[in-house]
């Protein structure tokens, strides 16, 4: 008989926890028992489970006994409380948020680029950010063929990378409409804001630190990478235009054929048939699109690219969901 396994949803009534559930389902990942943790406020709501209402509980130190993972979407300062509390009682957190990215005694995974680092746990593994995970996808199969010297990226990130607040403002602004709540600095509807996360004090983002930082962790090399981050009027899937410059000779059919077959990838590359990644297309889904391929003829070796992804999807909860399913097919 297979191993069930008593599963923890930390933040079950947001976008990514309600979206954690549903990857769970359709993945048919082998719960015994699913416990949907979340605020006092929302304790005693109910979600959807395999066709059952299942009721949410609180999220306290003792929210953990018997539990062997924790998916963790309810905030860093949430996961750095109750994180290290649960990992003590034995459970395996899979932490959504950016508490523990960057700790050098937590691995940062992508399942699809380097799975051998979610067996190096310490009781947490962190999940990476939404835009650094679907460029990473694309990144590992083209560096172990070509080796990446630079890569150049601007992003294209859906509102939902917001929250349900940034959904609300940008419906209300387009319903001419009161604000129900403002998350963004200026009108997001009709604009692009490029300005995600908060400024440094070398004038990039905290979002696009984070995709230069996480991306080398990932890859477990020092690849240069710079990012411009902007929030764009769109609900459901990050977008981003990134160039390329490899180290050894590349041809753009080849680079077809590498993605065409890399995993958790889908190409999309027929600009004669204006076949191309869409967020509307890629929105519920689990893969990463990519396409729009050609040559930079600027440089000796590089190339362009346009990657789509559904960010609370592959961006958050399925990735989660695919950590655990690594760490269960070992046991």
């Amino acid at each position: 008989m297979n191993k069930l396994y008593s599963v923890a949803v930390a933040g079950a009534t947001g976008l990514v926890g309600r979206t954690m559930i549903k990857v769970l389902e359709e993945f048919d990942f082998p719960v015994k028992e699913l416990i949907p943790l979340a605020s006092s406020r929302s304790a005693g709501t109910e979600v959807m489970f395999k066709n059952k209402p299942v009721k949410v509980k609180s999220l306290a130190e003792e929210s953990f006994a018997g539990i062997d993972f924790a998916l963790f979407s309810a905030g860093a300062g949430v996961s750095k409380e109750f994180g290290p509390k649960a990992a003590l009682q034995g459970t395996v957190v899979i932490d959504n948020s950016s508490a523990f990215r960057m700790d050098a005694d937590v691995p940062l995974v992508v399942p699809e680029v380097n799975p051998e680092d979610a067996f190096k746990h310490h009781g947490i593994i962190a999940n990476p950010n939404c835009s650094t995970i679907q460029m990473v996808v694309v990144l590992k199969p083209l560096h172990d063929a070509y080796k990446i010297k630079r890569v150049v990226v601007s992003t294209y990130q859906s509102v939902t990378g917001a929250g349900k607040k940034g959904i609300n403002q940008l419906e209300d602004e387009i319903a001419k409409q009161p604000l129900r709540e403002k998350k963004f600095p200026h009108p997001i509807a009709y604009n692009v804001l490029p300005h995600i996360d908060v400024f440094l004090p070398d004038g990039y983002t905290k979002e696009e630190r984070k995709m230069t930082d996480e991306t080398k962790k990932i890859m477990g090399e020092d690849i240069p990478v710079t990012a411009t981050t902007v929030r764009v009027p769109v609900v459901g899937g990050h977008s981003e235009a990134v160039n390329i410059e490899f180290e050894k000779p590349c041809q753009v059919e080849e680079i077809r054929s590498i993605l065409k077959n890399a995993p958790g990838v889908t190409l999309q590359d027929d600009p004669g048939t204006n076949l191309y990644p869409l967020p509307i297309h890629a929105f519920g889904k689990n893969d990463v699109f990519v396409g729009r391929i050609r040559k930079d003829f600027t440089i000796p070796s590089g190339v362009n690219l346009w990657i789509v992804s559904d960010n609370i999807r592959k961006g958050a909860a399925t990735n989660a969901v695919q950590i655990a399913q690594l760490l269960i097919s070992r046991k």
